[in-house]
Order: structure tokens, then C-alpha cells, then sequence
């Protein structure tokens, strides 16, 4: 195995002294064409330009003398380090880190980046970093040959959504473009690019929050989920009961990278819940009415929703795929078109016992392992002094299909 192993990171500026004294050493140096011909590399060294990196690995671990890596920025950041830290290549690393390209963007973009997440398309499934984007009013998407501006651009029709494209960050021919995320395929763009992603109201001069990656102006503390009636707008609109919010939420599972349909979402309480938990959520209801409290509501909270006015299932060949599907409106024909799509889950709400068991046979016929309960809260009322009683609500079936 090779003697010793310097990964350096490299973002256009001149290189460290650390830097350059591992390339002066180096018997072997390993990296893509474009960083090779920018650094200094030895005559006698032997050279590997990077294509397959796992092949450079393997040819790295057999050589005997000391190698260095050059890559992008910071190596150790969704980079190359964690590739040669595998076991199977047993390579002891020195790190020489320079500017990661995500510092390197917001600091061209002359923006704080400790409230923004981070996701990386380079290799990656695309849907995932812009269900991220939908999630989150700053995200920074690292990308990559097929995952670039135009394609991510695509993916966000309809979401109101700028881009800052970063191209070439550290060469002589860097540009930094400002652009509606709708005009980014009208463009090409050139590899290697990041995009910061910018919702409509992005809080760039709030306060600095304590976590990387949240939201600094997400009012709090708020605790745990299935929140109080009392808690959301909700005047004239349906509302999810606190309970039944409580037992669906654990059932869908929503987490970042995720997209869940709330449909007949009503107040929006639970697109509310399921964005706090970091998916990205398209609320869809009829009610004019119903819309604007889940505006409201998603205001109340800091999360975004989409809403999407509408009946379904007439809406619902226009909204992208899901991962996961609540139906608090709507009985077998709509849960049927839902599971049509193949979502992991779906789980819905239903009033009446009457549509239990239809809806049960659309998932178990769309190839869903179906499950139920019955909730029927009697939450505590005071009744004089210190005195309670139990009030009884309205039952509701939740009946749920995981997909097989």
C-alpha cells in the first residue's frame, strides 16, 4: 500500500505551503484532468487521472511511494475522503482542505449559509435534492452531468423558487448568474456548477440561529406533533383532529428528501406537521377558503407548502410523484388513484365505517399490505372546580397500505 497518502483540496487560489510540499514529494498524483493540469506535478510521478474513482483507489492502494490526490475544495466534504477511507483500500490519509465549493458559492452570492441545507445530485437521485428544495427556503444543490441547473429547473415548475448558478467557482472563467428557477433550462450551463436555491422570503440578515441547516426565524420552542385544535387557523375549515394527526404522522414517516400529498388538506394542520418533520408537502383542497388558512398556517410555522386548489382525483395527474400520501377528503376513488401512483404509503382518514372496507380492497388491490385502527378521543373538559369530565369526539378510522 502506498507509503503515504495526502488528499488536497483545491479551489482555484494558490496552494499551501503543506500543499506543495506533498506534490514536490509525490511519486504518484491522482486527479481529475483539469485539476492535474493546475497544480505542479512532479516529472517523475506518476500521473492518474481519475475517471472511475474506485479503479484510482485500487491503483493508489497497490502503489508503493507516496501519492497525493488533488479534488475539489474541501475533499471531505461529499467528496472524495470518504471513498478512500473504505476499509478494502486501507489507506491512511493526510487532508489539506481548501474553500469548500458550497462557501465558495454563498460567499459569491454575498449570503449567510449557516441556516441553509445542503444536497448533493452529482451521482445522486435528482427528485430527492429538489424535494429538499421544495422543503426549504435555502438549499444549496451540489450537481452533476444530468443533474444540472436546467434539469433541477424543470423539477420545480410551479414552485416559486430563484437560482444563483455558480459555474467554474475558481478559475478565470467563473460566472455567477441570478435567474427564476422556470428560465434555468432555457440556458446550458457548464460543469462543475452549484445552485443556491432561494425561496421567496429568505431571511438573509435575521438573527443567527444555534443548528446549521434550520430555519432561524421558525418560531419556538414548538414541541412534538398531533398539536393542539387550538393551535392552527382553522374558522369555517376542516381541521384534522389532534389525535388522528398523531397516528397518521407515524404511519407516512415523513423525513427530508421525501414529497407527501395532503389531500382534502382543509386547515393545513397536517401539511403543517408533516413539513415540520422536513418533507416537502403539495397541499391540494377545493375550498377557497380552506386554501388560505394553509397559507396562514404554513406561514404560522416557517415551513412552506405548495397549495394546489382543486378536486381530486381530477388534480392529481398534474403534481409529481410521491413518497408518501395522506387523504383526509375523498373516499375509495381517490385513495385508489393515489395508490395508482405507488407511493410507499398511504394512509387515510375516513368518518364513516361505511368506507372502510372499500378503500382497504383499492390498496390491497394496488399491492399494499393493509392495516386499521379506530380512534374515538374523549379528551378531559372542566366541569366546575377542579372538577373534569371526559368529552367524547367523533370516531375516525385510519386505515393505512404500505407498499409490498
Amino acid at each position: 500500500m502506498a507509503d503515504r497518502v495526502t488528499v488536497i483540496g483545491y479551489d482555484g487560489a494558490p496552494l499551501s505551503a503543506a500543499a506543495r510540499t506533498a506534490l514536490a514529494s509525490a511519486t504518484l498524483v491522482a486527479g481529475g484532468a483539469r485539476h492535474l493540469d493546475a497544480v505542479r506535478v512532479p516529472e517523475a510521478a506518476e500521473r492518474v487521472v481519475m475517471g472511475n474513482v474506485h479503479v484510482a483507489a485500487r491503483r493508489i492502494s497497490e502503489h508503493r511511494g507516496t501519492a497525493v490526490v488533488v479534488a475539489s475544495g474541501d475533499p471531505g466534504f461529499f467528496g472524495i475522503v470518504r471513498i478512500l477511507r473504505r476499509p478494502e483500500y486501507g489507506l491512511e490519509l493526510e487532508i489539506v482542505p481548501a474553500v469548500s465549493s458550497v462557501a465558495h458559492a454563498f460567499a459569491r452570492a454575498s449570503m449567510p449559509w449557516d441556516d441553509a441545507k445542503v444536497v448533493s445530485a452529482h451521482g445522486r437521485e435528482l427528485r430527492r435534492a429538489v424535494n429538499v428544495c421544495r422543503a426549504y427556503g435555502k438549499v444549496a444543490v451540489l450537481t452533476g452531468p444530468g443533474s444540472g441547473p436546467a434539469e433541477l429547473g424543470l423539477m420545480l415548475r410551479g414552485v416559486p423558487r430563484t437560482f444563483v448558478v455558480c459555474e467554474n467557482l475558481g478559475t478565470d472563467s467563473e460566472e455567477v448568474t441570478m435567474l427564476a428557477a422556470d428560465k434555468a433550462a432555457d440556458r446550458t450551463w457548464s460543469d462543475p456548477n452549484v445552485v443556491i436555491v432561494v425561496g421567496p422570503n429568505p431571511a438573509t440578515s435575521a438573527p443567527a440561529g444555534w443548528l446549521a441547516g434550520q430555519r432561524s426565524t421558525f418560531p419556538g420552542p414548538v414541541r412534538g406533533w398531533g398539536l393542539a385544535d387550538d393551535a392552527y387557523d382553522h374558522d369555517g375549515a376542516a381541521i384534522t383532529g389532534a389525535e388522528v394527526r398523531a397516528v397518521a404522522l407515524g404511519r407516512l414517516g415523513p423525513r427530508p428528501g421525501d414529497l407527501v400529498w395532503d389531500i382534502g388538506a382543509g386547515s393545513g394542520a397536517m401539511s403543517v406537521e408533516i413539513a415540520r418533520h422536513g418533507a416537502a408537502v403539495i397541499a391540494v383542497d377545493r375550498d377557497p377558503t380552506g386554501c388560505e388558512h394553509i397559507s396562514a398556517n404554513a406561514a404560522r410555522y416557517g415551513v412552506e407548502v405548495q397549495i394546489v386548489p382543486g378536486t381530486a382525483p381530477d388534480v392529481l395527474s398534474h403534481l409529481p410523484d410521491p413518497d408518501a400520501v395522506f387523504v383526509g377528503g375523498g373516499g375509495a376513488d381517490v385513495v385508489a388513484a393515489c395508490a395508482a401512483r405507488r407511493p410507499e404509503r398511504v394512509v387515510a382518514a375516513l368518518p364513516a365505517v361505511e368506507s372502510v372496507g372499500a378503500v382497504h380492497e383499492a390498496l390491497a388491490g394496488a399491492g399494499y399490505a393493509v392495516e386499521g385502527t379506530l380512534l374515538q378521543p374523549s379528551r378531559l373538559a372542566p366541569a366546575g372546580g377542579t372538577a373534569h369530565r371526559l368529552q367524547p369526539g367523533e370516531p375516525v378510522f385510519v386505515v393505512w397500505g404500505e407498499r409490498l
